[in-house]
């Protein structure tokens, strides 16, 4: 297989960085191995998981799983024999699981694509004997997930299978060497198996997933990852809010999600928040904690005291003063990993926070504040193993931002924990006082300044309600939810309208992520176009097709006549977004950036639908894996980053997703998320606040999701008090793939987003288009329920960023 010399680039710089996205949960120090040796293999090792499921998915051209990563790298699998009965085992429980998920369609009416999606094919019970030879054996855990479903706490996904128990700890007590290898994209309960002494999250690395594997094996690259998510055991995960239901699911739980809950109320998770080990010890401290205004920065010391290379992670956590307002015991407030330090060495790092970032909301009085008292720095090295650095002391009460109220209010009063962990301050740390005058404080103005650009004033109505919506076939057809409805590049997700082209106004072609690009491999041209060759969509989801609608669709499926070239567009699988935030490498994931930038000038992409950002709050989330973390810190940093280094690239811009309170996949069409203005405002909204002011992605996308009783992309206290007003945001605003003919689930209470709402409340794009969204937004134009003030307001947005991205690209 011969790669062109972009591809090996991309390989190349992706390949020496995996292991930092990596987490090493427990060593004894059997490895790394000294040489390629004799490996008896078990579990997922063939059947390797790259990345989750649904928009996500990425085309490569190839993929090396865990055997073929070891194979190539010299180890010998002894367990071809088991590998061999495996694949048997999974090929019929596949089998079967694809004509339940039929049966179960056709008994209720609904679409046997939309109910695959994302969903799990639990462990089948097998028991198979555990001949592999040698002294060293692997056990690969797999897990996948994706768009469209959630997770269960149920065997074979969050918990183990009896035959996954039963073949772990029947490993650990044969062979002298073992290693639990997690190909996962979130938690899994181990509980069972914690009895384990080596156990290393792989997670879903793209292309190079097995290889990655090898190296670390091997100890060419040293596992450095941090969790970004809190794993325990199934049961020990809060239940205050609710998750999955049909209608209404209550954030009951506020602020306190994930390890803000553990360490608030005393409960010890089975691996914290920023935990991680490492192929060799460090030991860290704070030589000098200062303030420059309100600026604190700590200066930390870390040094490599092991036998090996490695980096180390450190974290600075701050306790808030909790008066009238209850504070968590600690939130993360900065971070910064090292280089790589050999034995011996040591390297000082800086780690900086603003006062400001750190206030909470106060409802009572629509602002954020800072309240007067203690805030203790704690650095370490997880949420769990933290000491106290310094002491910053505010004497007086700082109104930091003065808001107006939004999103309406839930039906229940925020949880606090009735005995909070008590935040204690030791006598030998310094205090540092700050002047509350230090601080800056605004009030916002909310006066709409918006420009009309004088070439949109002079189109017609129906020119403009066309700006409104992506482009679409006037003649009719379907088109994909997944997404698969451009017309410039094969197989790209959607792209604004073209039938004003002559008129100036170029269209923008987009593609999904956020694992890289997801567009054809393989595709054509002729007079009328591109097109894609081979199935539409991913094909994950393609196997559930009825098959009478499988052969409609090759019979239907355009192809290349005689003469006609077949066309090749390659793009790399990048990292899942929980396994890039791993890293806690800001420059890996603005590397991942330039990867997918610079693939997104050579097919001619102008927008990509990543990166994805939404938290963590459930790690049933069936689409946690395209996100960061539970924490909106990382979030928005990690989301920051990828996003300059895609827009880096002349003429290609990110779209941040999925704005907001996106956290499950239950009826994600028409599930209303229930949360207070502060958890909103703390938790939910911070990570893409923190991504806009760092970088300003060209676009973003809204959620599915209503959010306290109304569709997000409808809110204008959403999109435009907050996201423009409050924070600055100047690019374009466009709904996810609302399709005409969405499923609504049996006796919903909800309805679709309305086109013309959309683009009254400030939303730019209503994607992917179609003709009966086009009237829609036309009859309310014509009717004045949207006024043309407000429409010509977007289509400017739309014409200037479209203009932009291509100048730039030309200039280029």
């Amino acid at each position: 297989m011969e790669l062109l010399d972009y591809e090996r680039e991309h390989l190349q710089r992706l390949r020496g960085s995996l292991a930092e996205c990596m987490v090493l949960l427990k060593t004894n120090g059997d490895f790394p191995v000294a040489a390629p040796c004799p490996v008896a293999l078990y579990g997922g090792a063939r059947h390797t998981i790259k990345g989750g499921t649904g928009s996500g998915e990425v085309n490569s051209r190839y993929f090396i799983t865990v055997e073929e990563g070891l194979r190539q790298a010299g180890f010998t699998i002894t367990t071809g024999n088991w590998l061999n009965a495996y694949d048997q085992v999974i090929a019929q429980a596949e089998k079967e699981f694809i004509q339940t998920i039929k049966q179960r369609a056709r008994k209720n009416h609904s679409n046997a694509i939309l109910d695959s999606m994302g969903a799990i094919m639990p462990e089948p019970e097998y028991a198979l004997p555990l001949e592999g030879e040698g002294d060293t054996a692997i056990y690969v855990l797999s897990r996948i997930s994706g768009e469209g479903n959630d997770r269960e706490i149920a065997g074979g996904d969050v918990l183990l299978s009896g035959p996954e128990i039963r073949d772990i700890l029947a490993c650990r007590a044969k062979y002298k060497r073992f290693l639990l290898v997690l190909n996962v994209g979130g938690p899994v309960d181990l509980s069972p198996v914690g009895e384990v002494e080596n156990m290393l999250v792989l997670s879903q690395l793209g292309v190079e997933t097995g290889a990655a594997l090898a190296d670390v094996l091997l100890g060419r690259t040293t596992p450095s990852g941090k969790l970004t998510t809190t794993w325990s055991s199934a049961w020990e995960y809060p239940a205050i809010g609710t998750f999955g239901q049909r209608d209404e699911t209550r954030y009951k739980e506020g602020v306190y999600v994930g390890y803000r809950y553990f360490d608030s109320v005393g409960k010890k998770p089975m691996f914290p928040f920023g935990y991680g080990l490492s192929y060799t010890g460090f030991s860290l401290g704070s030589d000098l904690v200062s303030l420059e205004g309100e600026k604190v920065t700590v200066q930390a010391r870390v040094e490599n005291i092991g036998q090996r290379p490695g980096k180390e992670v450190a974290q600075l956590y701050v306790s808030l003063p909790g008066k009238k307002l209850d504070q968590p015991y600690q939130s993360l407030a900065a971070f910064c990993k090292s280089k790589e330090l050999n034995p011996g060495e040591s390297q000082s790092m800086s780690l900086s926070f603003r006062l400001s970032d750190l206030a909470g909301f106060s409802t009572e009085e629509s602002a954020y504040v800072l309240e007067e008292g203690d805030y203790v720095l704690r650095l370490g090295t997880s949420s769990r193993e933290t000491a106290p650095a310094a002491v910053i002391r505010l004497e007086e009460r700082v109104l930091v931002r003065h808001v107006r109220h939004a999103f309406d209010h839930p039906d229940f009063e925020d949880w606090r924990p009735e005995e909070p962990v008590p935040v204690e301050i030791p006598e030998n740390v310094p205090f540092l006082t700050v002047d509350a005058s230090a601080i800056p404080t605004e009030t916002i103005n909310y006066a709409d300044q918006a420009e009309i650009d004088p070439e949109i004033q002079a189109l017609s109505n129906e020119e403009l309600a066309y700006l409104q919506i992506g482009a679409f076939d006037p003649k009719g057809g379907p088109l994909s939810v997944i997404g698969n409805a451009a017309f410039g590049v094969a197989g790209a997700a959607g792209e604004t309208t073209g039938v004003l082209k002559e008129k100036g106004i170029p269209a923008m072609v987009m593609a999904d992520g956020p694992a890289g690009i997801r567009i054809s491999k393989d595709y054509f041209k002729d007079s009328k176009g591109v097109h894609a060759i081979g199935p539409s969509l991913p094909e994950s989801i393609a196997k559930f097709l009825p098959d009478y609608i499988a052969k409609i669709m090759d019979l239907t499926a355009k192809k290349p006549r005689k003469g006609e070239a077949v066309l090749h567009q390659y793009c790399t699988a990048i990292p899942i977004g929980t396994a890039i935030a791993q890293s806690w490498n800001l420059e890996l994931a603005r590397m991942c950036g330039d990867l997918v930038g610079d693939e997104m000038e050579r097919f001619g992409i102008q927008l990509w639908l990543a990166p994805a950002l939404n938290i963590h709050r459930d790690i049933r989330c069936g689409r946690n894996f395209e996100y960061f973390s539970e924490d909106p810190l990382i979030s928005g940093s990690f989301a920051a980053a990828i996003t300059l280094g895609v827009q880096a690239h002349p003429g290609c811009g990110t779209t941040i997703k999925h704005f907001a309170a996106n956290n499950q996949e239950t009826n994600r069409y028409y599930s209303n998320s229930q949360v207070s203005e502060r958890a909103m405002r703390e938790i939910y909204l911070k990570g893409f606040e923190i991504c806009v002011r760092a970088a300003q992605p060209h676009a973003l996308m809204t959620s599915y999701n209503l959010l306290n009783g109304q569709h997000t992309s409808e809110r204008r206290d959403l999109t435009e008090d907050v996201l423009r007003r409050e924070w600055g945001y100047e690019g374009i605003v466009m709904t996810d793939w609302v399709i005409s003919a969405m499923p609504k689930a049996k006796g919903s209470i909800y309805d679709k987003p309305e086109p013309w709402k959309v683009a009254a409340a400030g939303g730019d794009l209503y994607m992917p288009g179609g003709k009966s969204d086009y009237q829609n937004v036309l009859k309310a134009l014509q009717e004045g329920r949207l006024t043309r003030q407000q429409a010509e307001k977007n289509g400017t947005r739309t014409l200037r960023m479209a203009k932009k991205l291509m100048e730039k690209a030309n200039r280029k």
